[in-house]
């Protein structure tokens, strides 16, 4: 079984002449590995799974598979704003050696909660797979309620946990009070992952260990050890790397941070357009500040 704790990253996606820059995919699992990750998210928000087409999509989580060779878990985006379109996307990834799905409140459409555990219903029938819920208002429009989420618990055991990026504490403490044990709750913004930590989370499924897995990972495990305020000092250090990290819709910013590693180039894809120079000097500062660079 999946086991959700500690650091996983949501990888980037590196392109070169818009096309997939495999090497550099590659490069960027071995990074994560050598950084202590504790798990690899490929083709989520951060690794521009929308821009994907569907080859390019199976054949980004292959490698990741591939390049993993086991040591952690692989855990990729699913979904779409299509019941019927992610339910034939979670069947083909499924047979691929990944460990668990990652699956997003469908975006644009705005759901009911109805529409939600509807949907969440046929995707989980899908696939023998773990599975964790993504609830992130901000990108589709809609919030899941904790309501919503124990419903789909209740329904099936193979629902692990919830990646919560609402920014909504309360929220996270509801979900934590009425879930059950067994049921795990992540991070999904890197500035609240020591507070959603503090209320019961395990662990973060970030954006900022694509440049910062030790951090991040020693950040989670010292938390989760009883050292809060050696933990505390490791988030004060990367908090200013995190806010310079969205001051453009994600994932611009990091694709650039990673990309001053030379792990990949900074290249995203339409219509999402490279960092402006004022927010690469304010990225590349925040980097040197937290010791990246």
């Amino acid at each position: 079984m999946l086991k959700l704790k500690g650091c996983f990253t949501a990888i980037v996606t590196p392109f070169k002449g818009d096309k997939v820059d495999k090497e550099a995919l590659r490069r960027i699992v071995r990074a994560q590995l050598k950084g202590g990750a504790a798990g690899l998210v490929p083709c989520g928000s951060t690794g521009e799974a929308a821009t994907l087409s569907p080859e390019e999509y199976l054949d980004v989580i292959k490698l990741v598979v591939d390049e993993a060779k086991g040591r952690v878990p692989v855990m990729p985006g699913v979904g779409t704003n299509c019941t019927a379109r992610s339910v034939e996307m979670v069947k083909k990834v499924s047979g691929l050696g990944v460990d668990g799905l990652l699956a997003i409140v469908p975006y644009y459409n705005k759901p009911t909660q109805e529409g939600m555990i509807a949907h969440f219903s046929a995707v989980t029938r899908a696939s023998r797979l773990p599975v964790v819920l993504y609830n992130i208002p901000g990108r589709t429009g809609v919030n899941m309620t904790p309501a919503t989420v124990f419903a789909l618990r209740r329904k099936f055991s193979s629902i692990i946990g919830i990646k919560e990026a609402s920014g909504n504490l309360d929220q996270v403490s509801e979900i934590i009070n009425i879930l059950d044990e067994d049921f795990t709750v992540m991070s999904g913004d890197d500035s609240l992952t020591l507070s959603m930590m503090a209320v019961g989370a395990r662990g973060v499924i970030s954006v900022v260990s694509n440049i910062a897995p030790a951090q991040t990972a020693e950040m989670c495990a010292l938390f989760l050890k009883g050292e809060p305020h050696e933990a505390a000092r490791i988030h004060h250090n990367l908090f200013p790397l995190v806010k310079a990290l969205f001051a453009e819709t994600n994932p611009i910013p990091v694709k650039y941070a990673v990309s001053l590693l030379g792990l990949c180039g900074d290249e995203p894809r339409l219509p999402l357009t490279p960092l402006t120079e004022p927010n690469r000097a304010a990225v590349k500062k925040a980097m040197m500040v937290a010791g990246i660079l």
